[in-house]
Formats: structure tokens, sequence, C-alpha cells
């Protein structure tokens, strides 16, 4: 072979290996998704905040959540529920956006799955 095939070759090597590791990896491509649960006395929902979202708030952990909920009464964050994959595998997606509103017997705590996270929906086209 000469040297133009051989890096022909390596480089279509490289290229396929970037597109198979951001394919099978796409969460490297977005921001990380937080899972917290919600738990009032009526009704308890799992959440998805991300970093970004995490980011302005006071803490990146449940604590930090329920400080903001406090102080500013509202948020809005997704609703997260278990699906069924394409392929068939259970994962936890965002299913809506819902309004929390703060109360005094609201709780905030880190929601941990088995399952693969589902991304946040990509929201600025709207």
């Amino acid at each position: 072979m000469s040297v133009r095939s051989n890096r022909l070759l390596l480089s279509l090597a490289f290229a396929g290996l970037i597109l198979e590791s951001v394919a099978s990896h796409p969460a490297l491509a977005t921001s990380k998704v937080s899972l917290f649960k919600v738990i009032t006395a009526k009704d308890e929902i799992v959440i998805g905040l991300d970093d970004d979202q995490l980011a302005a708030f006071e803490a990146k952990n449940a604590g930090g959540v329920a400080r903001h909920l406090a102080s500013k009464g509202t948020l809005t964050a997704w609703q997260y529920g278990v699906r069924k994959a394409e392929a068939g595998a259970l994962e936890q997606a965002p299913l809506r956006q819902v309004g929390l509103i703060a109360n005094e017997a609201l709780r905030v705590e880190p929601y941990t799955t088995p399952l693969k996270i589902v991304p946040l929906p990509d929201m600025t086209g709207q």
C-alpha cells in the first residue's frame, strides 16, 4: 500500500471511531440530566433538570432545588417517567413540562434509577 492509501485508510478509521463514540454515547453531546423526586402530602413526581438549570440554583443538589423553589415560589421542570425505547429497553424519559408551586409540605430528594436517562428535548427552536 502506498503512503497515500495508508493515510486515507487511517483517516476513515478515525472518522468511523469518532462517529461511533458519539452515536453510542449521545449524552456526551448534551447536558447531563439529574432526576429529583418531588413529594407532597398528596402526590409525588420525578422531575429532570439539566446542568444549565442546576447552575442557576444555590447548590446542584436536592437542597438547592428545594431552596430555589421556596425562594422563587414556582419552578418549571420536565416530568420524567418510564417508557420503552425503540429497541425495547426501558428508559427514563421526559413526559411533559410541569409547573411546581412551593408548599410547606413539599420535599425534594435525589432520584436514582438503573435505567438510561433520556436528555431533555431541545426547546431552542420554539
